[in-house]
């Protein structure tokens, strides 16, 4: 499993020419480091004096960047499954009409699971987008530049996820799919340019006094 790997094996992996781990696998990593950035905030702020008002929301905060944490990983695995999918699908032969037709439903299925995977990967990156506001706003003021780090790679991992929705999307043939998948992108990526900005704003604000 990459995710048992030591940083640098894992960074020797994505280097390499082998199809995977990739940029989909990449924006699950980054989506994690964004969630446990948020994590570290919470758990300077729970329990410490002069932060007794906003504990009830740090902890609420704290327990959904956990889940995050620990989702991403199973993505990041995930997703270099799927793609070895497409890669098998995408060797299989064709010779035959038959095999033809089987190939190219294989390539199908593949290329539908392979959008997905990052697509969910986006979907939790944005959710980290949504949570940094509370951290920088409501945690405590000596990790507040960890929330800026955290809504900043959370925001790069969830367009860097995206690109990978795309790519698959290039080559799946049913149009449907391709438009309702392209709608759920625009649903996942509203408004979080501009949330990132403000949450940033906030963070800057804080340090700079």
């Amino acid at each position: 499993m990459f995710t048992e790997k030591t940083i640098n094996q894992f960074l020797d992996e994505l280097a390499s020419k082998a199809p995977v781990p990739g940029g989909g696998s990449a924006a699950a990593l980054g989506g994690a480091l964004a969630a446990a950035l948020l994590s570290m905030v919470c758990n300077l702020t729970i329990g410490k004096k002069g932060y007794e008002d906003v504990e009830s929301d740090m902890k609420a905060l704290l327990s959904e960047s956990e889940a995050l944490r620990a989702r991403f990983p199973l993505l990041l695995e995930r997703d270099t499954q799927v793609y070895s999918q497409v890669m098998d699908a995408y060797r299989l032969p064709k010779d035959t009409p038959e095999q033809k037709a089987a190939k190219e439903k294989a390539m199908q299925t593949a290329l539908v699971a392979a959008a997905e995977v990052p697509l969910e990967i986006a979907a939790g990156c944005a959710r980290v987008v949504e949570l940094a506001m509370t951290a920088a706003q409501k945690g405590n003021k000596w990790a507040v530049s960890d929330a800026g780090v955290a809504v900043v790679l959370a925001e790069a991992a969830m367009r860097g996820a995206l690109l990978n929705v795309e790519i698959n999307l290039a080559s799946i043939t049913d149009r449907e799919y391709v438009r309702k998948t392209r709608a759920r992108m625009d649903e996942i990526t509203a408004g979080k340019a501009e949330l990132k900005e403000r949450v940033m704003d906030v963070v800057l604000q804080s340090i700079r006094g």
